[in-house]
């Protein structure tokens, strides 16, 4: 199928917020590029740039049906990844996760391709390891509101897994932690997104708890290269391993920081923790620096600054 070492790469959920990018990383290295998506989240307008470029091709499909393509490299980025689109229908998250690794992980077996699972730092729950290492287990509720995601995602790393012990598959599983930048949802309900809209409205910031819960924000870019190195390291490198930026900032943190960034008058306004929110996440990403030499670079200020030149002028705002 590779011809003259250009690959054929899929990507699934390739017209949402990851995945774009994604796509326009694999293009740029002279790639052609198979997006699939129902646009269920993602959207073609992340993908307009891409769209009339001749190693670039769209096709609205949802993975929790079979697809019969041929391609090189797989990289499976489908599922709603906020928690008000995967909690708004939580039964179709679970199929997304597990048919959808289930029709994947086919597909790479028929083609014998190398296939990449996009998981997240949701498996390690509400940790009781800080920072966590990928050689941690998590602390997951199976029945909250919140399993539909993180529960679907343990299963689909469980397939890639049996995939390759009984079948020899080439795998890599990224573990990916907060990630944000442009072309995020404006009302996917995540942090960074909620902060900078609110912010750029002036209506008050919504803190849940008192803001002192952690997390740890990678600008997309970062995120974006650990994926490639992840996909084009050596076989037997097969994850999981965390992706995502060490550096740790509360909640209370990232909205004054947003608030001075944007020059805003809101004022924070705090609210009950939702169930199961966790109180920490840091990723250890010790592993991806011996074996693919990555870490960020990008500081957050300048992340969220070119975060709020892009919502800024997807609001239409006159700032």
């Amino acid at each position: 199928m590779a011809l003259g070492g250009i690959k054929r790469i899929l990507v699934t959920g390739g017209a949402g917020f990851l995945g774009s990018h994604l796509c326009e990383r694999l293009i740029a290295a002279g790639n052609e590029v198979i997006c699939v998506d129902n646009c269920y989240t993602g959207t073609k307008t992340n993908i307009r740039r891409l769209l009339d470029n001749p190693l670039f091709e769209f096709v609205r499909h949802d993975v929790t049906f079979p697809l019969y393509i041929e391609v090189d490299e797989i990289y499976n980025l489908a599922c709603p990844a906020s928690p008000i689109h995967y909690q708004f229908d939580p039964v179709q998250t679970t199929k997304t996760s597990v048919h959808g690794a289930i029709n994947m992980l086919g597909l790479a077996k028929r083609l014998k391709a190398k296939i990449l699972q996009a998981s997240t730092s949701e498996v390690y729950g509400d940790p009781s390891v800080h920072p966590q290492t990928e050689a941690y287990w998590g602390n997951v509720n199976p029945i909250g509101p919140r399993s539909c995601y993180d529960e679907g995602k343990r299963c689909a790393e469980t397939l890639f897994f049996d995939y390759f012990r009984q079948l020899r598959l080439r795998i890599k599983v990224a573990r990916i932690f907060n990630t944000y930048g442009p072309r995020m949802h404006p009302n996917d309900g995540r942090v960074v997104s909620n902060f900078i809209v609110q912010a750029l409205k002036n209506e008050p910031i919504t803190v849940f708890g008192d803001g002192s819960q952690t997390r740890s924000f990678c600008y997309v870019d970062d995120l974006i290269e650990g994926m490639w190195r992840l996909m084009e390291s050596r076989d037997e490198i097969t994850g999981p391993m965390n992706l995502g930026n060490p550096r740790e900032f509360t909640i209370r943190e990232l909205a004054e920081t947003t608030i001075r960034l944007t020059g805003s008058s809101s004022r924070l306004l705090f609210k009950p923790l939702p169930q199961d929110d966790p109180r920490q996440r840091q990723p250890d990403i010790s592993l991806a620096r011996e074996q693919l030499q990555w870490e960020p670079k990008i500081p957050l200020e300048q992340g969220l600054t070119q975060t709020i030149e892009y919502f800024t002028a997807a609001l239409g705002s006159s700032r």
